[in-house]
């Protein structure tokens, strides 16, 4: 469950944890994750456009 949290805290889907401290590293590191997994979410979506729904209209 501590893993889906974090996923909502990167997209902004879920209030970060305020008693939580913050580094500068650590708000680098949470950058860099956030940009991962939106490219990783983009790249899912291309796929899925590339494979799935473009086929249907070549025929």
């Amino acid at each position: 469950m501590k893993f889906l949290r974090q996923i909502g805290e990167y997209l902004f889907i879920v209030k970060r944890d305020p008693n939580q401290e913050r580094t500068g590293m650590m708000k680098a590191m949470h950058g860099m994750n956030r940009l991962s997994l939106l490219m990783f979410i983009v790249g899912l979506l291309v796929m899925l456009f590339r494979f799935v729904i473009l086929p249907y209209f070549r025929k």
